[in-house]
């Protein structure tokens, strides 16, 4: 998988309808799940984009500390559901903690998981913090690596 890492005025039209449609493919209609994607972040956010043979498979987007979160964070976690037996999940997010640590100079990540993704987040280091919650209706859970 060859990622791209990108500022949101960095990203063109081409890959922006990609990361738009991908993220409403697996969390809108996927997961069944009425919500507000386009939710005005994206262009604060680091943009990392997963491709196979020319295609969008994998994604998330970053934050640096005080954007989202008051530590830095990744988020919009995804992988296409018919590229996921690759491991291109683990790929992708051990893309994002890189970029994160190494651009923002920080020790810290903060994410808001998928309450059923928890034992992946802790593959990666990540410990679960507080209580659980719903968010667009899905058990999440807060989690940290520091």
């Amino acid at each position: 998988m060859q990622i791209k890492v990108k500022k949101f005025h960095e990203l063109n039209l081409d890959e922006l309808y990609e990361m738009l449609a991908l993220r409403s493919e697996v969390f809108v209609v996927e997961q069944d799940c009425v919500y507000q994607d386009i939710d005005g972040k994206d262009q604060k956010a680091l943009h990392i984009l997963g491709y196979k043979d020319g295609q969008l498979v994998a994604y998330t987007r970053c934050f640096n500390k005080g954007l989202y979160f008051e530590d830095a964070s990744i988020g919009r976690v995804l992988v296409k559901e018919d590229q996921r037996k690759y491991g291109y999940g683990h790929v992708i997010f051990d893309a994002s903690i890189k970029e994160v640590e190494e651009r923002f100079q920080v020790n810290s990540i903060k994410i808001s998981a998928q309450k059923y993704l928890t034992k992946f987040y802790e593959n990666h280091d990540f410990k679960q913090i507080g209580e659980g919650y719903l968010e667009d209706g899905i058990p999440h859970i807060g989690m940290i690596r520091s």
